[in-house]
């Protein structure tokens, strides 16, 4: 892994194409004490179908966006940051699909006395309703932004989906999906397509986002 100085100025660790879970990270002997904690009490690990996407920006972003009627990256890499809204009703549904499969003989009383667990984990800058990128969002269906984004750029054929990089922060974990354009196949041929593997971290399917958590809160205590 590179070690590497985003533009806020925070270090990470990046790993490019692939998507690397956490005993894989531990594998790259990087330097961080967020992966080799030790005596951790075992925590849910689900699957969160994701159908919303977020962008965040400060005032300047605002300006920009108003100005261009439109949303555009300025920096030289030109690749437009989103990331996924998951709220309330994914982290529900995410524990319906999590209890069904580890008590696959639940009847229907002992599913309705189950009290609601996932929330208590949910507790990593992936959940919060707040940003540390500003004060403003903008929220849209994944769906809606693939439709627009076929038609503007990729003369309405389906957007090509590859695993784009794995950075380790501090205390984060964060996994980039890299969408672009068909014509651009040679260019981006190097990242591998993102996989359709049920045991992958991120995939895509049925208009969502799926993301299979492996690492949702700083500390465990329920």
């Amino acid at each position: 892994m590179i070690r590497k100085t985003n533009r806020r100025g925070i270090e990470y660790h990046e790993a490019e194409k692939q998507h690397l879970k956490l005993e894989d990270l531990r594998n790259t002997r990087v330097i961080n004490r967020y992966l080799y904690k030790v005596n951790i009490p075992a925590y849910p690990q689900p699957e969160f179908h994701v159908c919303r996407l977020k962008h965040d920006t400060d005032g300047w972003g605002l300006h920009g966006i108003k100005r261009d009627e439109g949303f555009k990256n300025p920096d030289q890499d030109g690749l437009l940051w989103w990331s996924l809204d998951v709220g309330p009703e994914e982290i529900t549904s995410a524990e319906r699909r999590l209890l069904e499969t580890t008590y696959p003989d639940q009847t229907e009383e002992q599913a309705q006395r189950q009290q609601s667990f996932l929330g208590t984990f949910a507790t990593s800058p992936a959940f919060k309703r707040t940003s540390r990128l500003g004060s403003y969002r903008f929220t849209f269906d994944l769906e809606e932004v693939l439709k627009a984004y076929s038609e503007q750029c990729c003369s309405d054929q389906p957007p090509v989906m590859r695993m784009y990089t794995t950075r380790l922060y501090k205390q984060e974990v964060m996994y980039a999906v890299l969408v672009h354009s068909p014509a651009n196949q040679d260019e981006f041929s190097e990242y591998p397509l993102l996989p359709d593997d049920p045991k992958a971290v991120c995939a895509y399917k049925d208009d969502c986002f799926i993301w299979r958590s492996e690492a949702m809160c700083e500390t465990h205590r329920c």
